[in-house]
């Protein structure tokens, strides 16, 4: 993935609403969402969603197809994954990775 790619997805990511509305879409799954019902479990007014959607699309995230009189958006999960490998490639120098509330001993930090 170029680092072109990764900067605008992250940056269409970067805004609550279409953080939520992406969160939406990979919870529905393949199958995707109406964008009124992504509305319903939003919140986000009809005339803002569009525009949210757009930005989303524009960036590579969500990809939309006509089911008779509804528009239904899903998720790619292609550009997810990869976006994901973008940003943990050679994570941790090779070092099995471990989470940051563990210290080097691998006990919980908050112990």
């Amino acid at each position: 993935m170029e680092t072109k790619t990764v900067v605008t997805a992250l940056a269409a990511l970067a805004h609550e609403s279409r953080l939520g509305v992406f969160r939406a879409l990979v919870q529905a799954g393949p199958a995707g969402l109406a964008a009124g019902r992504i509305g319903e479990l939003t919140g986000i007014a009809p005339s803002s969603l569009s525009f949210h959607l757009k930005e989303l699309a524009h960036a590579g995230l969500v990809s939309s197809r006509q089911a008779g009189r509804f528009v239904i958006y899903s998720a790619r999960f292609d550009a997810m994954n990869g976006l994901l490998a973008y940003l943990t490639e050679n994570c941790c120098g090779g070092e099995p990775c471990c989470p940051s509330s563990l210290n080097a001993s691998g006990k919980d930090q908050a112990s």
